[in-house]
């Protein structure tokens, strides 16, 4: 971990202009762990889409709909540095390759770990799916607790955004799209489980 001293003197002068002592005993340590904290959290504006895949893509004879839901994913809001966090499901019908099941929930990592709003993040996690492997359609569903809601402004612990990005088959097709949503509302009773529908759908929980 490399360390930047101006960041932790910003740091500092914030703990000093809240009121606090920045170098009682409680504190004196707070401006390197905050700044460890917030490149691990922004640590996507780093990342390599192609490392993060490193390969993993096959070409395989299946076009039925492939879906991985209930990905924990967790971000910081851009408006006021404050967390949100939540469930993200995706789902590809793959054209002629698919990619390998654990770099999905690495990719909603790449792009979570930044400062965000939820509808960006959303539609990107759906757009580097859609051109990486070319399917026929993509859908992402997240939904998010913001804590710049519940903590502060409206106070309103029980609230959460839900935000959708629908590309191809799942945009064109109101059939594809309801099987889709109708999959990610079932919960399977075994987690980690496969769940094979009647339709042939694949469904994955992560």
């Amino acid at each position: 971990m490399r360390y930047n001293a101006p960041m932790q003197d910003l740091i500092a002068r914030l703990l000093a202009e809240l009121g606090e002592d920045p170098l009682r005993e409680g504190l004196r340590d707070t401006p390197k762990r905050v700044e460890k904290s917030l490149r691990f959290l922004t640590s996507g504006y780093e990342a390599d889409i192609d490392e993060v895949i490193n390969n993993a893509l096959f070409t395989v004879d299946y076009s039925e709909m492939v879906i991985v839901k209930d990905i924990d994913f967790y971000s910081l809001c851009e408006h006021h540095l404050l967390p949100f966090f939540g469930k993200c499901h995706i789902a590809y019908i793959p054209q002629q390759k698919v990619i390998g099941l654990s770099k999905i929930p690495r990719l909603v990592d790449v792009f979570s770990r930044r400062l965000q709003v939820q509808e960006r993040l959303t539609h990107q996690v759906a757009q580097v799916i859609q051109d990486r492997i070319a399917p026929l359609g993509v859908a992402v569903v997240m939904e998010g607790t913001h804590l710049c809601m519940s903590m502060r402004g409206v106070e309103k612990q029980n609230s959460f955004a839900v935000t959708s990005a629908m590309l191809g088959a799942f945009r064109e097709n109101a059939r594809t799209r309801m099987e889709f949503l109708d999959l990610i509302k079932r919960r399977s009773q075994v987690p980690g489980a496969f769940e094979f529908s009647q339709t042939g759908l694949t469904c994955v929980t992560e």
